[in-house]
């Protein structure tokens, strides 16, 4: 067997096992520590990568009898990879998504915030609307209450104007009946003296 590949292999096997203990390190981990494990792992994947390709040059550079041993070795060490990079994916999606979580969790508690900060504002505004409703009617009835006694007022000094009117009303008819009645004594008395005058005239041209 090729002491090269057995020197990649053996490196392979220490990073392989290495990088499976920062995994199960990382997923306890929160944080800037998660991340900084988790940018680790990911630069020893990268190795990973690289000394299976080294293997894999170096495997198909032997006789067929050889590299067909090593190559299915190879196949294993590949899906163990693979294996590695899926945890990698799963520990880095979890992060994500209890970033987002909290994310979420803050973004609804702002938006909670918000809206009862809002409700507040619309229900000051209304409060305040209905004072000033209430305000305004009561206004209103204080004017209604102020105008009815200015009608009862002015109804009142009516009355006593029409009362008055009738009074005069009647005081004029009176004095038209007197001055009627003093009309008819005038007229008799003016008759009366001509009469007497026509007599007195007869009398003197008897006399004379």
């Amino acid at each position: 067997m090729s002491e090269v590949f057995e020197g990649y292999e053996r490196q392979y096997c220490e990073l392989s096992a290495n990088l499976s203990k920062k995994c199960t390190s990382a997923s306890l981990l929160n944080g800037e520590q998660k991340k900084q494990k988790l940018s680790e792992v990911k630069s020893g994947l990268d190795d990973a990568e690289s000394l299976i390709r080294k293997m894999d040059l170096e495997a198909r550079s032997l006789p067929p009898n050889v590299k067909a041993v090593l190559l299915a070795k190879l196949r294993e060490y590949k899906s163990d990879l693979n294996n590695l990079k899926s945890e990698v994916k799963r520990i880095t999606l979890g992060n994500l998504n209890a970033s987002a979580r909290d994310e979420l969790l803050e973004s609804g508690m702002a938006d909670t915030l918000t809206a009862s900060a809002d409700q507040r504002s619309r229900l000051m505004f209304s409060t305040d609307r209905l004072n000033q409703s209430g305000d305004r009617i009561k206004e209103s009835r204080r004017t209604m209450l102020e105008t009815e006694e200015l009608g009862v007022s002015i109804l009142h000094d009516l009355h006593g104007q029409r009362q008055s009117l009738l009074h005069a009303h009647n005081t004029l008819h009176g004095v038209d009946d007197n001055i009627g009645k003093s009309k008819k004594i005038l007229t008799n008395m003016s008759r009366r003296m001509s009469r007497n005058k026509w007599i007195i005239g007869g009398i003197v041209g008897v006399l004379t």
